[in-house]
């Protein structure tokens, strides 16, 4: 056993630019699971950095020096964004509010169709399984309660956070996209000079991670957009809601939109019943996810590495459990590394590669 283990080690790491992969990749990932965090902050930053790039680079080719494109592509990403924040955070307030002093009449009047299920079809429900499900349902409903009571006791630490972000990011941006080449140099003089395969799955990487912010930005804005101004051409409640909701469940590919179509429906069977108009809300809603996932997702991501379905749920089940939030946002960057690495590393034959399809 002992042997095999040794053979197994100086086939994979006998050459000096996998162990230098092998460490890069360690010190990286103990880094962020250990002070995540901390980090996070540095990290969004990069990300926005990331999907500015390509516009400091379009508004450079205009004349204007590497400086004062950053600043200029600085100012109206500013600009949008705190328009898009401060516009848009009242509106997603002011519905949450009246959709969750709404539940208690929702809950009524599901209890009363509920109880009326045994009458209508007494052989296949009984009362005493409508009163179990009742009883789960309250139950569950006071767990939701106690998790948004904790949110709301915690919420001023949530917000000297978010001013953190709103603060320290975009100075973090800024000095990102002006001093990138000086970073850049500074990171690569503590690497090993046996850094050939690092090189080659950053490289692949930074191409990668590019594209995929990007087209998942876009995702977001086109569904989110897409998807409140069909709500309100219905007259469906709380739009800007339920549409930010359908925007942003992009982000968990094949769950999201599961989970989201929930709240969504239970809205617009509430507000119609079994009607026509609510007819209509399921096959916008239909058309919306096939557009998504037939047109827009192959469009955006054509240049992405296509990832088996099997390997995309897993990384964000896996990243998510370990970053939350931004370990399913860039859970599929992060299988996308994990089969850069395996397709990289030294192998002594070629029925020893793995490469995950």
């Amino acid at each position: 056993m002992f042997n095999y283990i040794a053979q197994w080690y100086k086939e994979k790491f006998a050459d000096p630019h996998a162990v230098t992969l092998f460490l890069f990749l360690s010190l990286s990932f103990a880094l962020l699971y250990f002070f995540s965090d901390l980090l996070m902050p540095i990290m969004v930053a990069i990300a926005i950095a990331f999907l500015l790039e390509q516009p400091v680079q379009r508004v450079s080719k205009i004349g204007l020096n590497r400086n004062k494109s950053v600043m200029l592509v600085m100012l109206v990403f500013s600009i949008v964004a705190f328009t898009a924040i401060f516009g848009l955070v009242p509106v997603l307030w002011q519905q949450t509010s009246n959709l969750v002093q709404e539940v208690p009449n929702m809950i009524s009047k599901g209890n009363n169709y509920l109880m009326t299920l045994p009458q209508q079809y007494p052989e296949i429900v009984t009362e005493s399984q409508i009163d179990t499900l009742i009883g789960s349902i309250k139950d569950k409903l006071l767990q939701w309660g106690q998790v948004i009571l904790e949110v709301s006791v915690n919420s001023l630490s949530n917000i000297v956070a978010l001013l953190v972000y709103l603060i320290l990011v975009p100075i973090m941006v800024f000095f990102f996209l002006k001093d990138k080449d000086e970073l850049l140099k500074s990171v690569i003089r503590f690497l090993p000079k046996e850094r050939r395969l690092t090189a080659q799955v950053g490289a692949e990487m930074h191409q990668q991670i590019h594209n995929y912010i990007r087209g998942k930005v876009l995702e977001i804005l086109i569904i989110g957009i897409t998807s409140t101004i069909i709500f309100m051409l219905l007259g469906l409640r709380y739009p800007v809601l339920l549409g930010s909701l359908v925007g942003l469940s992009v982000l968990v590919p094949y769950v999201g939109a599961t989970v989201v179509t929930i709240p969504v429906f239970l809205v617009g069977l509430f507000q119609w019943g079994f009607s026509a108009q609510f007819g209509y809300l399921v096959l916008w809603y239909g058309i919306i996810q096939a557009v998504d996932g037939n047109i827009l997702v192959p469009f955006l991501f054509s240049e992405a590495v296509n990832l088996h379905p099997v390997a995309i749920i897993i990384a964000v089940i896996l990243f998510g459990g370990l970053w939350g939030f931004w370990g399913v946002f860039f859970a599929i960057p992060l299988a996308t590394l994990v089969k850069a690495v395996v397709n990289a590393w030294p192998s002594t034959s070629k029925s020893d590669d793995l490469v995950l399809e």
